[in-house]
């Protein structure tokens, strides 16, 4: 009984010294990366649509290597989208999308003859060689 006791007191002696202290939260990375010149370019698109919310990212089966990055206007948000909001512009990855671009970093290029998208994307273990299609395996 005098055992029970005395570690009961001591129990709470040392729950009142040391209060429990809150673990620090570890920031979540965006799941893509917006470079400067693909938000410049979304915007752009997005100043012309003014119905659009952002810009929706997905991936189709289809191309010589398998998937395929698709890019449409988003007027609205669906469930289980992963909003990405980076230098002005949101982005919306659809579900299916998010484990086959997560890490990706999106840009935008122009050469003298295509003015394009481009993903650089660390899960690709494949590409074609136009890089309009890749693998995940």
């Amino acid at each position: 009984f005098f055992m029970r006791r005395a570690l009961r007191t001591l129990c709470t002696a040392v729950e009142l010294a040391a209060p429990p202290t809150a673990r620090a939260r570890r920031e979540v990375p965006a799941a893509l990366t917006v470079s400067d010149r693909a938000a410049a370019r979304i915007q752009e698109l997005l100043d012309r649509n003014t119905e659009a919310v952002g810009i929706r990212l997905g991936v189709k089966a289809r191309g010589c290597n398998g998937l395929s990055y698709t890019l449409n206007y988003a007027t609205d948000t669906k469930p289980g989208d992963e909003v990405v909001d980076s230098k002005g512009v949101r982005v919306l990855i659809e579900p299916k999308a998010l484990f086959h671009v997560v890490g990706t970093e999106m840009d935008f290029r122009e050469t003298d003859i295509a003015a394009e998208f481009t993903f650089e994307n660390p899960n690709a273990t494949g590409e074609c060689g136009c890089g309009e299609s890749f693998t995940v395996d």
